[in-house]
């Protein structure tokens, strides 16, 4: 504890520019500390020191001693780059460079980075002077690699080196002109990693955007048999550009060979159907088949139904379908099944369910059912109709009904085959969502469920039998008057599951099914507290949300909101209450313990267990495993996390800014909205430098202005401008970005609000802004009352709306001077205004009121500033003035002094004797 106070200490330094202070705090909590995780972060902070001093060696050990803890520390990573890159050694930055680019394959700054390394690298080669042109580059590469006799870190390097010139246009043409493609096509023979990868990456660079170097890569498919998860995700990539390339999806310009106009249609067709071939083939590799599916899902399905050709949805239900109920169908448990990853199933139903939303009209839909009917016929069929119930729910339910499907489940269940009774538990706990199919369930199937997990030996049956339970147990919701169990029965099955969870010699995907009961059981206010209190199995489930097993992100976020109570609630009216309990109808009645400070204790508990960690891991999952309802429910929990003003600093330290970005940019509107609010209220407590480090902080500006919209709350509205209002008084470019945004009509638009909070936050964000040449244009225009407010506001009874109004004021007339004058024609009391503003009782605001009337006599119209010196205002200003030194008022003195001075200047006054 007194580490991390001492950390916190150093952080506050470094915050404050104190670099050599902030290297002694985090010293003395080196030596303090221990635990690893801490004194990887206060190590990596060390290390930023560092780099600001330009102590390059000690900044990358520091950053060295860091990864050796987490490895795909990606601050650590670059920070250990940018040393490296200083000390010249080129080729470990570009290393740790190129980590960081696939940890984060989106990230501008590494990419930038990575090409501009690569650039250094090739140019420092050492060539004879005069061959550094791209053809005599690309030769020499190829000379290396087809050189036998050079070892293999200079080949590698070559490798990457024709990655880096195959990403730009003169790079690309010079390796396809001088016969590249069958020098990579030996690369990719070699089945060295490294090198396959090099080759990959180098197709993807040439057929970016290129129609003819797309056609005729036949021997693309084969790489998908390679069982390694990076090789997969490299090819993933390669049929992504060429997919592009031939759509049109690609709109950069590429030289002249862009404008070759070629058929695509039948190549693109090839592609399809290689695909779909690559999806039911046991040639095929898991990980390949994961990105086969994936690309399926990314490329068929029309990204905008306003289109009206979705001809590759038909065609892939046509020729597809079977082959991905297949995938779905597998039993991992029986033999010579397909090769598959933890996630593939879950990433065929998610396939399967875009596919049925892509679908337009009623006969097209009963063409998909009939081929699923057609498909469901024996134990791989159940298994198919579980992927169906995660997919296209109303497909696989209306299967469910059909006549012997319950009967076959049944008489599975009963089987004594394990693995018959494992797939037929769960198609029953799938098939259970509803709470009509639940209720059936209950009547006809809690005894057999109960009877298999009783007599069953087998654990990853046991567990699953539990799960029916506690979906079944849990039918009734958070109503604490519709239990479906008796008192204390779920408690019990939560103790099992917490049990199972926690048995680190169980499999992953039989703890996965524990956390599935949980997901069902939180609802019930007493498990979601015992299971908070129970560290070892928040931990376990944490650990296992950061595992390569994504399929378990779903049930981690339900137990998630369900322990945080974040999920959608309905408010009862007290009189509808009073009128159903007399008209005895159902009231549903809340838990006790889902009051609010029960809620708030849960919070504090899972802030503690690291949940924050845990779900910035989360929210880097494959975009298509990461539904839009799972980036939801993820989002509504770092609202409810983030509530507590005091608990925003634990959340920007663990990653959660950074986390809540892609969750404010993509998926479901509520989805948006939640993780935009939980950003405002970072924003408006943190510092944005700290919370959101480099280009990131340009990135919550548009989910920020999103929430200035007349359909949101006004606590979102406020929190929003106040975070705009933080931005906005760090740099320029920001308030720039802020206005590209199109933020300026809703915050003037809010200024006029009835509400005195949002007013005074819209003011104080406007007050920011007034340093842009185009707000102050639109303070110069005709024909509108925007100044006149802010005048006007200046007398308002709320003082920390005056000081920002005033504020804004200041910095106007300081900027343009023909406002001086304009503030004097929109109201006829601007004179008494003026005299309050530099009489008031409060410095600060006093202080604005006196540089506005500075800005006045400094405004070159001779008439106003004879008018000012006429009134009362040179009586105020002379009493000001003479005042003696003061420290707590020194700064208004001293900005009276300056307009006497530049009154006697302009011949208005003649001097006076300042006291000693």
């Amino acid at each position: 504890t007194h580490a991390l106070s001492v950390q916190d200490e150093g952080n506050k330094h470094f915050q404050a520019g104190e670099v050599d202070k902030a290297i002694e705090c985090y010293t003395k909590a080196i030596k303090l500390c221990t635990d690893k995780k801490v004194l990887a972060v206060v190590y990596r902070n060390r290390s930023a020191c560092f780099l600001k001093k330009e102590s390059y060696t000690n900044a990358a050990s520091d950053a060295s001693k860091a990864i050796d803890v987490d490895a795909a520390d990606v601050k650590a990573l670059f920070r250990r780059c940018q040393a490296l890159e200083k000390l010249g050694k080129l080729d470990m930055a570009f290393k740790d460079v190129q980590r960081c680019s696939t940890i984060e394959p989106k990230n501008k700054t590494f990419l930038e980075t990575l090409r501009r390394l690569g650039a250094e690298i090739q140019a420092k080669v050492c060539y004879p002077l005069g061959l550094f042109s791209t053809d005599s580059r690309v030769q020499n590469m190829f000379d290396i690699l087809l050189d036998e006799e050079m070892d293999k870190d200079k080949k590698e390097m070559a490798a990457n080196n024709l990655v880096v010139l195959a990403r730009e246009e003169a790079g690309a043409e010079r390796i396809f002109q001088n016969n590249g493609v069958p020098l990579l096509l030996d690369l990719l023979e070699t089945g060295k990693v490294e090198m396959v990868l090099a080759a990959i990456r180098t197709f993807a660079g040439m057929c970016t955007g290129h129609k003819a170097r797309v056609r005729g890569r036949e021997h693309r498919e084969v790489i998908m048999a390679v069982d390694n998860e990076d090789i997969a995700l490299a090819t993933c990539d390669l049929f992504q550009c060429i997919n592009d390339s031939l759509t049109g999806g690609d709109r950069r310009i590429y030289g002249k060979e862009e404008a070759l106009v070629l058929d695509a249609s039948k190549d693109l067709k090839s592609i399809l159907m290689a695909l779909l071939e690559m999806v039911a083939s046991k040639k095929v590799s898991g990980h390949g088949r994961d990105q086969a599916l994936n690309l399926l899902t990314r490329n068929v399905p029309r990204k905008d139904k306003k289109d009206p050709d979705h001809s590759k949805s038909l065609f892939t239900i046509d020729h597809g379908l079977k082959k991905i109920l297949k995938v779905c169908g597998q039993i991992p448990d029986l033999p010579d099944q397909l090769p598959m990853t933890e996630n593939t199933q879950l990433i065929a139903s998610v396939l399967l369910d875009k596919l049925w939303d892509d679908l337009r009209c009623d006969p097209e839909r009963d063409n998909y059912r009939e081929v699923c009917d057609e498909y469901i016929k024996n134990i791989h069929a159940i298994n198919a109709l579980s992927g169906l119930l995660q997919g296209p729910f109303e497909v696989g339910n209306q299967l469910v009904g059909r006549q012997g499907i319950m009967e076959m489940m049944v008489a599975l269940c009963g089987s004594e085959r394990e693995v018959d009774q494992m797939v037929a538990v769960e198609a029953l706990i799938h098939s259970s969502t509803k709470m009509s199919r639940a209720s059936f369930i209950i009547t006809n199937g809690v005894s057999l469920l109960k009877d298999i997990y009783k007599k069953t030996k087998n654990d990853k049956i046991k567990i699953r039998a539990l799960v029916g339970l506690c979906k079944l147990g849990s039918a009734g919701g958070d109503d604490y008057s519709m239990r479906q169990f008796a008192e204390g029965s779920t408690e019990k099955l939560a103790k099992q599951c917490r049990k199972w969870l926690c048995n680190s010699a169980m499999d992953t995907r039989t703890r996965k099914w524990a956390i599935e009961g949980l997901a069902y059981l939180t609802q019930d206010a007493d498990v979601k507290d015992d299971f908070v209190e129970d560290d070892p199995a928040m931990k376990a489930m944490f650990d296992l949300a950061k595992s390569k097993d994504k399929t378990i992100l779903y049930a981690v976020a339900c137990t998630l909101v369900n322990c945080t109570n974040s999920y959608e609630k309905k408010d009862i009216m007290p009189e509808l209450v009073q009128l159903a309990k007399f008209s005895k109808q159902h009231v549903p009645e809340q838990h006790p313990k889902d009051k609010k400070d029960f809620i708030q204790k849960r919070v504090k508990r899972m802030l503690k267990g690291g949940v924050i960690s845990a779900l910035t891991v989360m929210v880097k999952a494959d975009n298509l495993l990461l539904t839009d309802q799972t980036k939801e429910m993820l989002a509504r929990v770092f609202l409810a996390l983030a509530d507590d003003p005091k608990d925003r600093g634990t959340i920007c330290a663990h990653g959660g800014g950074k986390a809540l970005i892609p969750l404010a940019l993509e998926g479901s509107a509520i989805g948006k909205v939640r993780a935009a609010h939980a950003l405002a209220k970072i924003a408006a407590v943190s510092n944005p430098e700290i919370a959101f480090p480099g280009e990131r902080i340009y990135e919550v500006v548009r989910p920020l202005v999103s929430l200035l919209h007349p359909e949101r709350d006004g606590v979102q509205n406020y929190e929003a401008l106040l975070s705009l209002t933080n931005l906005a008084g760090l740099n320029d470019k920001l308030r720039v970005k802020i206005l590209k945004e199109k933020a300026l009509p809703e915050i003037e638009q809010y200024m006029f609000e009835d509400h005195d909070h949002i007013r005074q936050a819209a003011t104080e964000c406007m007050c920011n802004l007034v340093t842009c040449k185009e707000v102050q244009d639109r303070y110069l225009e005709d024909g509108n009352d925007r100044l006149k407010l802010l005048v006007l506001m200046c007398v308002e009874d709320n003082e920390k709306l005056q000081r920002a109004a005033a504020g804004g004021l200041a910095m106007l007339t300081a900027a343009q001077k023909k406002l001086c004058t304009k503030m004097t024609l929109v109201t006829l009391q601007w004179m008494e205004i003026l005299q309050r503003l530099i009489l008031h009782d409060q410095p600060q605001i006093q202080h604005r009121g006196l540089v506005i009337v500075y800005n006045m006599l400094n405004s070159d119209d001779n008439e106003l500033a004879k008018k000012l010196m006429e009134s009362e205002i040179l009586e105020i200003l002379t009493v000001i003035g003479k005042a003696m030194d003061n420290p707590k008022r020194q700064i208004v003195i001293d900005v009276a002094r300056t307009c006497l001075v530049k009154a006697m200047d302009l011949g208005l006054i003649k001097p006076f004797t300042t006291p000693s």
